[in-house]
């Protein structure tokens, strides 16, 4: 039989890992809002101060250059022209300080001429997070447009197994 003790040891550890799973969704969910209205300096604030944001498209090392991005002239036209990044709920997996989440995400324009939406890109999308003086931040985010490439399959297929 098990003692009161180890059972609220392992409880504990059952409610920290709670805990930490949705900390992180928190961070997951809170991009698109924040990157759909503009708050550059919200979205920056997701990653550590050397955080790296690798798209297909390009690479933002650092804080600054992510908030540069989300003040660009192409990202404000998004946000002008009716825009909504839109994140599906994460396969996470944690290991102490470190996590990985894996998920898909649309980036979905409105068409100036009919006013219709319409998905301009889906996405895999690893993240990488560090718990930093017990913040969760993002350390490295990877996205590949899925689009019959084997590296967006690779990240999808790799976080549905993450072992961080």
């Amino acid at each position: 039989m098990t003692d009161t003790s180890e059972l609220v040891a392992q409880l504990a550890d059952r409610v920290q890992l709670l805990e930490d799973k949705l900390a992180i969704m928190h961070i997951i969910s809170a991009y698109g809002p924040a990157v759909d209205s503009g708050s550059a300096e919200a979205v920056a604030g997701l990653w550590t101060e050397d955080g790296v944001y690798d798209v297909d498209t390009g690479s933002m090392s650092g804080r600054a250059e992510i908030e540069s991005m989300v003040r660009s002239s192409n990202h404000q036209s998004y946000i002008h022209g009716g825009c909504a990044h839109l994140v599906g709920p994460p396969h996470i997996a944690i290991d102490g300080d470190t996590a990985v989440a894996t998920c898909h995400s649309q980036l979905v324009l409105r068409d100036t001429e009919t006013g219709a939406n319409r998905v301009a890109r889906i996405t895999a999308n690893r993240w990488e997070f560090a718990r930093l003086n017990g913040e969760w931040k993002v350390t490295l985010r990877t996205n590949r447009l899925l689009d019959g490439r084997a590296e967006a399959r690779d990240i999808l297929a790799a976080g549905v197994t993450a072992t961080v």
